[in-house]
């Protein structure tokens, strides 16, 4: 049986521990907030047991757990037993960065009391021992939210982001619109039109005749090539920066030929590459009226 790969978030309420968890969501972790740690072990066999066996799975385990925290080492040392892998992240912040945040947030600190920074304090305390066994420790006292994403890619996304992120093609026509989704538009207007090609008109991007007719200008191959370099350039920053997907609008005048076969072949050379790639021709089957926008 295959074992999950397990991460444990925990530390000082208010260093960013959910941002921390909807970042590993995003990267493909199976994540749940606030788990007691007693079933952390039951809830690890489950993942592996699963139909499809969920290989990565992220935790917060912290003190709102209470009395149910206190188990914490006691299961870590299950876990050890078990020889199940996992990883402790432990976040933590300055005392006046943690004060200003639970201000700022207007939410009360669960260690309770009326004294916010008392509060902190004996957080602090309480876990110092955790902290002691963390794997990676990750102060976010001068971090903003995407420099902590930054950091937790770099950890455990980005190889298998590279893999589950997502690049929509999209073929349309000018006289329609630019599509509302579009992260990125590219004009192809400059390439040969099969439109003034009577044997051409009625046919699409999808047929083959087009296709040899928009490729039989050299400025197509060299247009393709440098325009894939700057799709696979683009990929990595955009998951740098946390992004899961990218909408590439490719577009002609009417959407039917030239941006069809351009998005056709982009979409072959990713899958080639084992990018995930999905296409869209939204006006091909158009009549060529313009509809109100």
């Amino acid at each position: 049986m295959l074992l999950p790969r397990l991460v444990i978030l925990t530390g000082l309420s208010g260093a960013g521990k959910t941002q921390a968890l909807r970042c590993l969501e995003d990267i493909g972790f199976f994540c749940v907030d606030n788990l007691p740690p007693s079933l952390i072990p039951k809830f690890a066999d489950l993942c592996a047991q699963a139909a499809v066996p969920i290989q990565r799975i992220a935790l917060v385990v912290d003190v709102r757990g209470g009395e149910l925290f206190d188990s914490v080492f006691e299961i870590l040392a299950e876990l050890d037993r078990e020889a199940v892998p996992y990883e402790i992240v432990f976040l933590e912040a300055a005392d006046e960065v943690l004060v200003r945040r639970f201000k700022e947030s207007r939410r009360p600190h669960p260690v309770g009391g009326d004294d916010l920074l008392q509060s902190i304090r004996e957080e602090r305390a309480l876990l110092g021992e955790l902290r002691g066994r963390a794997h990676k420790i990750i102060d976010t006292t001068a971090l903003s939210v995407q420099q902590l994403k930054e950091q937790l890619n770099n950890l455990f996304g980005t190889e298998d982001a590279l893999r589950r992120f997502r690049t929509t093609l999209i073929s349309f026509g000018y006289k329609y619109g630019i599509p509302l989704d579009a992260d990125l538009v590219i004009d192809v207007r400059f390439l040969p039109n099969p439109h003034y090609v009577s044997r051409l008109r009625p046919l699409t991007g999808n047929d083959t005749a087009v296709k040899e007719f928009v490729f039989s200008q050299p400025v197509t191959g060299e247009f393709i090539a440098k325009f894939t370099n700057l799709v696979e350039f683009l990929i990595p920053l955009y998951i740098k920066e946390g992004k899961t997907m990218l909408a590439v609008a490719i577009g002609c005048t009417g959407g039917r030929h030239r941006s069809v076969v351009i998005a056709n072949r982009l979409a072959e050379i990713l899958a080639a590459k084992e990018y995930q790639v999905v296409v869209r021709h939204r006006d091909v089957e158009r009549d060529g009226q313009v509809v109100n926008q």
